[in-house]
Protein backbone atom coordinates (compact mmCIF):
# COMPACT_ATOMS: atom_id res chain seq x y z
CA UNK A 1 0.00 0.00 0.00
CA UNK A 2 1.73 3.23 -0.76
CA UNK A 3 1.75 6.51 1.28
CA UNK A 4 -1.24 8.27 -0.14
CA UNK A 5 -3.70 4.64 -0.25
CA UNK A 6 -2.95 4.71 3.59
CA UNK A 7 -4.06 7.93 4.25
CA UNK A 8 -7.31 7.61 1.53
CA UNK A 9 -8.06 4.55 3.79
CA UNK A 10 -7.46 6.14 7.07
CA UNK A 11 -10.06 9.12 6.17
CA UNK A 12 -12.58 6.87 4.32
CA UNK A 13 -12.88 4.04 7.65
CA UNK A 14 -13.28 7.20 9.49
CA UNK A 15 -16.96 7.85 8.44
CA UNK A 16 -16.43 11.85 9.28
CA UNK A 17 -18.29 14.56 7.48
CA UNK A 18 -14.86 15.84 6.24
CA UNK A 19 -14.32 12.82 3.78
CA UNK A 20 -17.45 13.71 1.96
CA UNK A 21 -16.44 17.33 1.66
CA UNK A 22 -13.60 16.65 -0.69
CA UNK A 23 -14.83 13.75 -2.81
CA UNK A 24 -15.74 15.91 -5.04
CA UNK A 25 -12.07 17.35 -5.49
CA UNK A 26 -9.44 17.44 -8.36
CA UNK A 27 -7.58 13.99 -7.48
CA UNK A 28 -4.33 16.53 -7.08
CA UNK A 29 -6.16 18.62 -3.92
CA UNK A 30 -8.12 15.71 -3.01
CA UNK A 31 -5.02 13.76 -2.63
CA UNK A 32 -3.56 16.86 -0.32
CA UNK A 33 -6.55 17.06 1.54
CA UNK A 34 -6.73 13.25 2.77
CA UNK A 35 -2.98 13.48 3.58
CA UNK A 36 -3.50 16.54 5.66
CA UNK A 37 -6.71 14.81 7.22
CA UNK A 38 -4.87 11.46 7.95
CA UNK A 39 -2.28 13.34 9.88
CA UNK A 40 -5.36 14.72 12.22
CA UNK A 41 -6.66 11.52 12.67
CA UNK A 42 -2.98 10.15 13.74
CA UNK A 43 -2.39 12.90 16.41
CA UNK A 44 -5.86 12.94 17.41
CA UNK A 45 -5.87 9.27 17.93
CA UNK A 46 -2.90 9.10 19.98
CA UNK A 47 -4.69 11.26 22.46
CA UNK A 48 -8.35 9.42 22.38
CA UNK A 49 -6.63 5.85 22.54
CA UNK A 50 -3.82 6.25 24.51
CA UNK A 51 -4.69 5.76 28.01
CA UNK A 52 -1.24 6.82 29.97
CA UNK A 53 -0.55 10.55 29.38
CA UNK A 54 3.33 9.69 29.74
CA UNK A 55 3.44 7.44 26.76
CA UNK A 56 0.65 9.55 24.82
CA UNK A 57 3.46 12.12 25.20
CA UNK A 58 6.22 10.07 24.48
CA UNK A 59 4.08 9.30 20.82
CA UNK A 60 3.14 12.88 19.93
CA UNK A 61 6.35 14.08 20.75
CA UNK A 62 7.54 10.95 18.02
CA UNK A 63 5.13 13.15 15.33
CA UNK A 64 6.60 16.41 16.27
CA UNK A 65 9.72 14.86 14.67
CA UNK A 66 8.29 12.69 11.76
CA UNK A 67 6.79 16.13 10.57
CA UNK A 68 10.57 17.60 11.04
CA UNK A 69 11.76 14.64 8.92
CA UNK A 70 8.55 14.78 6.18
CA UNK A 71 9.72 18.24 5.57
CA UNK A 72 13.61 17.00 6.24
CA UNK A 73 12.86 14.32 3.25
CA UNK A 74 12.97 11.03 5.29
CA UNK A 75 9.69 10.34 7.09
CA UNK A 76 9.42 6.58 8.31
CA UNK A 77 5.48 6.86 8.23
CA UNK A 78 2.87 6.09 5.10
CA UNK A 79 1.32 9.86 6.34
CA UNK A 80 4.69 11.29 6.83
CA UNK A 81 5.79 10.63 3.29
CA UNK A 82 1.85 11.44 2.45
CA UNK A 83 2.70 14.99 3.86
CA UNK A 84 6.49 15.37 2.57
CA UNK A 85 4.49 15.02 -1.52
CA UNK A 86 1.67 17.39 -0.98
CA UNK A 87 3.47 19.89 1.36
CA UNK A 88 5.60 21.00 -1.42
CA UNK A 89 3.01 21.15 -3.75
CA UNK A 90 0.77 23.07 -1.92
CA UNK A 91 2.99 25.19 0.34
CA UNK A 92 1.71 23.65 3.66
CA UNK A 93 3.49 25.51 6.41
CA UNK A 94 5.43 23.11 8.98
CA UNK A 95 4.93 25.62 12.27
CA UNK A 96 0.77 24.79 11.37
CA UNK A 97 1.04 21.08 11.50
CA UNK A 98 3.04 21.57 14.87
CA UNK A 99 0.28 23.92 15.91
CA UNK A 100 -2.28 20.82 15.21
CA UNK A 101 0.10 19.01 17.73
CA UNK A 102 -0.14 21.29 20.31
CA UNK A 103 -3.64 21.24 20.47
CA UNK A 104 -3.58 17.63 20.97
CA UNK A 105 -1.10 17.73 23.46
CA UNK A 106 -4.02 20.08 25.11
CA UNK A 107 -5.86 17.09 26.07
CA UNK A 108 -3.12 15.71 28.23
CA UNK A 109 -3.10 18.32 30.60
CA UNK A 110 -6.11 19.94 30.67
CA UNK A 111 -9.17 18.61 31.09
CA UNK A 112 -11.49 22.13 31.83
CA UNK A 113 -11.59 25.75 30.24
CA UNK A 114 -11.73 28.60 32.90
CA UNK A 115 -13.65 30.76 30.16
CA UNK A 116 -14.60 30.69 26.32
CA UNK A 117 -11.05 32.95 25.57
CA UNK A 118 -9.17 29.78 26.44
CA UNK A 119 -11.30 27.23 24.67
CA UNK A 120 -10.99 28.91 21.52
CA UNK A 121 -7.24 28.85 22.05
CA UNK A 122 -7.97 24.97 21.65
CA UNK A 123 -10.64 25.57 18.99
CA UNK A 124 -7.99 27.44 16.89
CA UNK A 125 -4.98 25.22 17.17
CA UNK A 126 -6.69 21.76 16.77
CA UNK A 127 -9.75 23.40 14.14
CA UNK A 128 -9.13 26.68 12.36
CA UNK A 129 -5.26 25.61 12.29
CA UNK A 130 -6.65 22.88 10.00
CA UNK A 131 -9.09 25.17 8.13
CA UNK A 132 -5.93 27.66 6.94
CA UNK A 133 -4.18 24.13 6.20
CA UNK A 134 -7.04 23.20 3.55
CA UNK A 135 -7.65 26.96 2.70
CA UNK A 136 -3.87 26.57 0.88
CA UNK A 137 -4.89 23.26 -0.80
CA UNK A 138 -7.91 24.38 -1.92
CA UNK A 139 -6.71 27.50 -3.35
CA UNK A 140 -7.97 31.06 -3.08
CA UNK A 141 -7.47 34.47 -4.59
CA UNK A 142 -8.19 36.70 -1.66
CA UNK A 143 -6.60 37.19 2.02
CA UNK A 144 -10.08 37.13 3.34
CA UNK A 145 -10.48 34.01 2.85
CA UNK A 146 -8.25 33.13 5.38
CA UNK A 147 -10.58 34.57 8.57
CA UNK A 148 -13.17 32.48 6.80
CA UNK A 149 -11.15 29.58 7.05
CA UNK A 150 -10.36 30.85 10.44
CA UNK A 151 -13.66 31.23 11.66
CA UNK A 152 -15.16 27.89 10.19
CA UNK A 153 -12.88 25.54 11.79
CA UNK A 154 -13.99 27.52 15.12
CA UNK A 155 -17.73 26.60 13.64
CA UNK A 156 -16.94 23.02 13.41
CA UNK A 157 -15.13 22.45 16.71
CA UNK A 158 -17.84 24.16 18.85
CA UNK A 159 -20.41 21.76 16.83
CA UNK A 160 -17.85 18.81 17.82
CA UNK A 161 -18.11 19.83 21.26
CA UNK A 162 -21.76 20.12 21.53
CA UNK A 163 -22.32 16.74 19.99
CA UNK A 164 -19.59 15.00 21.94
CA UNK A 165 -20.49 16.30 25.72
CA UNK A 166 -21.62 13.04 27.05
CA UNK A 167 -18.66 10.70 25.15
CA UNK A 168 -15.91 13.62 26.24
CA UNK A 169 -17.46 13.71 29.47
CA UNK A 170 -16.64 9.70 29.95
CA UNK A 171 -13.34 10.61 29.31
CA UNK A 172 -12.87 13.23 32.05
CA UNK A 173 -12.79 15.65 30.03
CA UNK A 174 -15.77 18.90 29.73
CA UNK A 175 -14.70 21.62 27.09
CA UNK A 176 -17.63 23.89 27.99
CA UNK A 177 -16.70 26.75 29.35
CA UNK A 178 -16.56 26.82 33.89
CA UNK A 179 -18.04 30.11 33.52
CA UNK A 180 -20.98 28.77 30.85
CA UNK A 181 -21.61 26.37 33.03
CA UNK A 182 -21.96 28.80 36.26
CA UNK A 183 -24.16 31.30 34.16
CA UNK A 184 -26.42 28.28 33.36
CA UNK A 185 -26.43 26.40 36.92
CA UNK A 186 -25.08 23.08 35.47
CA UNK A 187 -22.63 21.61 37.60
CA UNK A 188 -19.85 19.65 36.42
CA UNK A 189 -21.29 16.60 38.33
CA UNK A 190 -24.30 16.99 36.42
CA UNK A 191 -22.56 16.42 33.26
CA UNK A 192 -20.85 13.71 34.37
CA UNK A 193 -23.54 11.73 35.64
CA UNK A 194 -25.50 12.41 32.11
CA UNK A 195 -28.88 14.04 33.31
CA UNK A 196 -30.82 16.58 31.33
CA UNK A 197 -32.74 18.98 32.54
CA UNK A 198 -33.89 22.22 31.68
CA UNK A 199 -30.37 24.01 32.79
CA UNK A 200 -28.78 22.16 30.76
CA UNK A 201 -31.06 22.45 28.06
CA UNK A 202 -30.41 26.33 28.61
CA UNK A 203 -26.75 26.05 28.54
CA UNK A 204 -26.52 24.17 25.08
CA UNK A 205 -28.65 26.42 23.81
CA UNK A 206 -26.24 29.07 24.06
CA UNK A 207 -23.58 27.29 22.84
CA UNK A 208 -25.32 26.40 19.93
CA UNK A 209 -26.01 30.06 19.29
CA UNK A 210 -22.72 30.47 19.51
CA UNK A 211 -21.72 27.76 16.78
CA UNK A 212 -24.01 29.42 14.58
CA UNK A 213 -22.32 32.69 14.66
CA UNK A 214 -19.45 31.16 14.05
CA UNK A 215 -21.02 29.85 10.83
CA UNK A 216 -22.41 32.66 9.95
CA UNK A 217 -19.66 35.27 10.51
CA UNK A 218 -17.43 32.65 8.50
CA UNK A 219 -19.80 32.19 5.71
CA UNK A 220 -20.20 36.13 5.16
CA UNK A 221 -15.81 36.81 4.97
CA UNK A 222 -16.21 34.06 2.15
CA UNK A 223 -15.24 36.37 -0.93
CA UNK A 224 -16.95 35.95 -4.15
CA UNK A 225 -13.95 35.25 -6.04
CA UNK A 226 -12.93 32.23 -3.97
CA UNK A 227 -16.22 30.86 -3.19
CA UNK A 228 -15.92 27.69 -6.34
CA UNK A 229 -12.28 26.84 -5.00
CA UNK A 230 -13.23 26.86 -1.10
CA UNK A 231 -16.67 24.61 -1.90
CA UNK A 232 -15.03 21.41 -0.07
CA UNK A 233 -15.79 23.80 3.28
CA UNK A 234 -19.63 24.90 1.96
CA UNK A 235 -19.94 21.46 2.33
CA UNK A 236 -18.55 20.75 5.10
CA UNK A 237 -20.06 23.89 6.76
CA UNK A 238 -23.57 22.75 5.36
CA UNK A 239 -23.09 18.93 6.66
CA UNK A 240 -21.81 20.19 9.99
CA UNK A 241 -24.54 23.16 10.30
CA UNK A 242 -27.39 20.31 9.63
CA UNK A 243 -25.81 18.15 12.27
CA UNK A 244 -26.09 21.00 14.85
CA UNK A 245 -29.54 21.90 14.68
CA UNK A 246 -31.02 18.24 14.36
CA UNK A 247 -28.83 17.82 17.86
CA UNK A 248 -31.06 21.44 19.17
CA UNK A 249 -34.34 20.14 17.17
CA UNK A 250 -33.49 16.71 19.60
CA UNK A 251 -33.60 18.99 22.66
CA UNK A 252 -29.79 18.32 22.87
CA UNK A 253 -29.88 14.73 24.41
CA UNK A 254 -25.72 14.50 24.22
CA UNK A 255 -24.87 13.59 27.54
CA UNK A 256 -25.93 9.31 26.74
CA UNK A 257 -26.48 9.30 23.03
CA UNK A 258 -24.12 10.57 19.88
CA UNK A 259 -26.51 12.41 17.35
CA UNK A 260 -25.04 11.44 13.56
CA UNK A 261 -26.11 11.81 10.19
CA UNK A 262 -26.34 8.80 8.04
CA UNK A 263 -24.16 8.34 4.98
CA UNK A 264 -26.92 8.82 2.70
CA UNK A 265 -27.80 11.97 3.92
CA UNK A 266 -24.16 13.14 3.94
CA UNK A 267 -23.84 12.70 0.68
CA UNK A 268 -26.56 14.22 -0.36
CA UNK A 269 -26.18 17.20 1.42
CA UNK A 270 -22.18 17.50 0.38
CA UNK A 271 -23.65 17.01 -3.65
CA UNK A 272 -26.78 19.66 -3.20
CA UNK A 273 -24.13 21.96 -1.94
CA UNK A 274 -21.56 21.11 -4.35
CA UNK A 275 -23.62 21.60 -7.30
CA UNK A 276 -25.14 24.73 -5.67
CA UNK A 277 -22.01 26.53 -4.71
Amino acid sequence: MNPHDYCHDKAAKSGSSFYYSFMFLPPERRQAITALYAFCREVDDVVDECHDVQVAQTKLDWWRKEVARAYGGAPSHPVGFALKDVSARFNLPREQLLEIIDGMEMDLTQSRYLDFKGLQLYCYRVASVVGLLAAEIFGYRERQTLKYAHDLGMAFQLTNIIRDVGEDARRGRIYLPIEDLQRFKVPASQIMEGRHDDNFRALMTFQAERAEKFYDQALAQLPAADRKSQRPGLVMAAIYRTLLREIASDGFLVLDRRTSLTPVRKLWIAAKTWVRA
